[in-house]
């Protein structure tokens, strides 16, 4: 006898690399067939074909790039073209950009709002409504614990993912027993391309210890699994996040000055 059941499906933005990678496997391993986005096409290729192959799943690639406000509108139509119905949303690509405020480059900070925040808000409500129509649905928001101090060297990174966690927490509240779980995962400083990408090799944050990205993964998928509205990965980052709570914001934010500057400042 055939199943009435749909096959189901995780869209997972940024999954060619870092924690969206890790997500994505994860979501495989657990039967679910994968939509997965990212800007370059031999990336999402490499990709899909290995996950097909190990763990014999549909996987989807979709190229978009997601500075473009566009994408994440032309990423759901094209999947509402093909039929699919997705059940659970990961929204994971995000950049930073390393350097003071007055210094950094503009048009590349406007490019990360609509990245880091834009695609966030554009594929959670559209995905949100269809989830909430019939009370079943997961999504998961790669925040990090950015969001929740302030971010000297990373001022518009940090300022997206606390918005991204406010915006995940307050979602969360508004569904209530909808049937459908929104979760927003808190990350430290992780061994990804981020630094790279955020011209932050020089950063003194790199000489501590980075957190392995599949246990983040994890950490996130479990919390999600779970109905959980948060998660923060690692005790150190738990420790930070209790500690930066009682403890005054231009305080934290002397003291992440410190942590995050560059390797040959005072």
């Amino acid at each position: 006898m055939v199943s009435s059941n749909p096959p189901k499906y995780a869209l997972i933005t940024g999954a060619t690399s870092g924690i969206g990678y890790e997500l994505a496997k994860l979501f495989a391993e657990d039967g679910y067939n994968l939509v997965i986005v990212a800007r370059t096409e031999t990336d999402l290729q490499r990709t899909a074909a290995e996950f097909s192959s190990r763990y014999g799943v549909t996987v989807i690639p979709i190229a978009k790039n997601l500075f473009e406000r566009a994408a994440p509108f032309e990423i759901y139509d094209d999947i509402r073209q093909q039929g699919i119905r997705i059940d659970v949303l990961v929204n994971d690509a995000a950049q930073g950009l390393f350097g003071k405020f007055i210094e950094t480059d503009l048009q590349r900070e406007l490019d990360m709002l609509q990245l880091n925040i834009g695609a966030y808000i554009v594929l959670t409500k559209l995905y949100l409504r269809e989830m909430i129509t019939r009370r079943d649905g997961k999504i998961l928001n790669v925040a990090s614990i950015a969001g929740k101090v302030p971010g000297p060297y990373q001022a518009v990174y940090h300022g997206t993912k606390a918005f991204i966690h406010s915006f995940t927490e307050a979602i969360h509240a508004e569904i209530g027993d909808a049937g459908v779980t929104i979760t927003s995962l808190l990350p430290g400083a992780t061994d990804t391309d981020f630094f790279r990408k955020a011209n932050m090799e020089d950063s003194k944050i790199l000489q501590h210890e980075l957190a392995d990205p599949a246990k983040v993964a994890r950490d996130g998928f479990e919390a999600l699994m779970k109905g959980d509205d948060m998660v923060i990965s690692g005790l150190k980052n738990k420790a930070q996040i209790a500690a930066s709570c009682i403890t005054p914001d231009n305080l934290v934010a002397k003291a992440m000055l410190k942590q995050q500057a560059p390797r040959d400042s005072n």
